[in-house]
């Protein structure tokens, strides 16, 4: 039987992919035992990558060959819009950050690198390169957050956290993902390989930065 494209990546991106699946801020969010510190500089650098988030999901969508593709997108473009910014709001309350503190701090490396590989492949117009960056984003967080035990930590910031990136919703919008790169990018394989390895470098390296000032 021949391996899955999407597979043959995430072998190619080793060791970065377990790095990142098995890092102490994954470690520490599913015990329950992160630190509101990390928690708060974790949430204020993830929050912005909903806007650069969002041109993505709109180049998928753009950039999709069917219709059936393009609805899927259309509904996680609302998910991403209000049950996941909800979250971040509700959580920026709960830990006491103020508009002030969401907006001071700079970007991080990593955040920056974030923000630009999204913009830049969507701006490919390839569905290949769009789909590559986003079954990172994705199948990564799907993968470290199905190593969750019951009962979730009792705080929901980090038990929300945990089911936003495992509910059958989401897993079913990651097989959607991985599907779709699956099936056109091994028309695109150096571009989809490219656009893949240096994002599951940043998502390392994002998970490094929440400890900078630890």
């Amino acid at each position: 039987m021949t391996e899955r494209f999407t597979e043959i990546l995430r072998q190619a991106s080793q060791p970065a992919w377990s790095q990142s699946v098995g890092h102490r801020f994954v470690t520490e969010l599913l015990a329950g035992t992160v630190s509101d510190a990390v928690m708060v500089r974790y949430l204020v650098q993830d929050h912005r990558f909903i806007d650069s988030f969002l041109t993505l999901l709109g180049g998928a969508l753009a950039s999709a060959d069917s219709f059936e593709a393009r609805i899927r997108f259309g509904r996680f473009i609302g998910m991403v819009s209000g049950e996941e910014n909800t979250y971040f709001l509700r959580s920026f309350e709960a830990l006491g950050v103020s508009e002030q503190d969401r907006t001071a701090p700079p970007d991080s490396q990593a955040t920056a690198g974030f923000k630009a590989i999204m913009r830049e492949a969507a701006a490919t117009r390839s569905y290949a390169a769009a789909l590559s960056v986003l079954v990172v984003a994705e199948w990564l967080y799907l993968d470290w957050a199905q190593q969750a035990s019951q009962p979730l930590p009792a705080s929901f910031i980090h038990a929300e956290w945990i089911t936003l990136h495992d509910n059958p919703d989401f897993r079913d919008f990651v097989g959607f993902l991985r599907s779709e790169l699956d099936r056109v990018g091994p028309s695109e394989a150096e571009t989809s390989r490219d656009f893949f390895l240096r994002a599951v470098a940043l998502e390392k390296a994002f998970f490094d930065s929440a400890y900078d000032e630890a």
